[in-house]
């Protein structure tokens, strides 16, 4: 991998330069390090550098704006933003920037980005070329990512066969009795016909999957289908295994943790609204909830206000029968001093939760917001 390094500070340009050289120096070529942004883009044509490390406060031209300019000079190269704030981690990461280190860099932060643009950018293994295996996709809509990563979809004749293979990909690895199957289905034909559905369903199945090229197979036995996928990668897997690996939340891992978080693109299944896939529909949201929160609170505290409050937005959006979010956007908007906005919530939260569970918001939620509301009518 070729690297470029752009800072406008000599001293923490040298310091970078020499860190990157002394521990991935068998890792990394180099192709240069800049003060002058410009002249790393000059650079870029020539070098056509893997791995940018930028600083995102430059002159003239700030670090962002810098990486788009590369990305257009070189398409798949890997940003790694390098600042000593922390307020631009999720627009850093809006540009699928690789990754947010916050200075001083640390030798071993340094070498887990190195590691992990090492597995996006070189095969593992160099003799033969390797393809990566396809990767199932079940967050938003059911599709597949092929072994060059692009994003593909599934072409179905009737709905019913799309939405059997979603329950046998939900069921994976256990042998899925054929009643059931349609009962789930077609509850309203006889059996006759019903099993004469079930059968052209597992045909058309069986024909997206030798088109697409995928390591599934559906097999019959003992009264029910079973399938087993191979080789293949499922999304969700992939998404929670990196949550269980996640090191402790700190300000150097922040923006690891926020790129996790933001892997994930959607609920489970979203777009198709099986009946059938709502609990493992929650399941994954309280996951993500749980891994989401703590950074919003992280901003909240740093008093880095504009990135709390989109997170916790987010987490409205994705529950908003969970008060978690509200609470967390009314306590700052009213460090903003966004009076009407913390009562618009509050009013919000209590008619969302007396809709949906026919309860008040939590005993803590209201003693808050009575407490600023006393303090904010008196200030007035």
């Amino acid at each position: 991998m070729r690297a470029l390094l752009v800072d406008d500070e000599r001293l923490a340009l040298q310091r970078m330069e020499w860190l990157i050289k002394q521990h991935a120096g068998s890792e990394l070529a180099w192709s240069g390090a800049f003060l002058d942004p410009y002249e790393a883009l000059e650079a870029a044509q020539e070098e056509q550098p893997d791995i940018a490390f930028l600083d995102i406060e430059l002159p003239e031209m700030n670090g962002f704006e810098l990486a788009e300019r590369l990305l257009l000079i070189r398409p798949k190269i890997r940003i790694v933003f390098v600042t000593a704030y922390q307020d631009y981690a999720i627009k850093a990461f809006d540009i699928n920037a690789l990754d947010y280190l916050l200075k001083p860099v640390t030798a071993d932060r340094l070498m887990l980005t190195i590691q992990r643009a090492r597995e996006t950018i070189v095969p593992v293994k160099a003799e033969p070329p390797s393809i990566e295996p396809a990767t199932l996709c079940c967050f938003s809509s059911l599709s597949y990512r092929d072994g060059s990563g692009q994003a593909q979809f599934f072409t179905w004749k009737t709905l019913k066969a799309e939405e059997l293979f979603a329950y046998l990909i939900h069921r994976r690895g256990l042998t899925v009795n054929k009643q059931e199957l349609l009962d789930l289905l077609w509850p309203d034909y006889d059996a006759k016909k019903a099993t004469a559905q079930l059968h052209t369903a597992i045909y058309q199945i069986r024909k997206v999957i030798e088109s697409a090229n995928l390591d599934v197979q559906i097999t019959y036995k003992d009264g029910g289908y079973r399938l087993t996928i191979g080789s293949l990668a499922v999304d969700i897997e992939l998404w929670e295994s990196h949550v269980r690996e996640l090191p402790p939340l700190t300000a150097d891992t922040l923006a690891l943790h926020l790129r996790v978080c933001m892997e994930q693109s959607g609920d489970y299944l979203a777009d198709h609204r099986y009946n059938w896939a709502e609990w493992e529909r929650d399941r994954i949201r309280l996951v993500w909830l749980r891994q989401i929160t703590p950074i919003a609170d992280w901003y909240y505290r740093c008093g880095q206000y504009d990135d709390a409050a989109a997170i916790y937005q987010q987490m409205i959006d994705r529950a908003p029968d969970m008060e978690d979010g509200y609470f967390g956007l009314m306590k700052t908007n009213a460090s903003l001093h966004y009076s009407s906005e913390v009562m618009k919530l509050y009013v919000t939260v209590r008619s969302r939760l007396q809709d949906a569970f026919n309860v008040a918001p939590s005993r803590e939620l209201t003693e808050w917001y009575t407490e600023w509301k006393r303090a904010a009518l008196s200030s007035d």
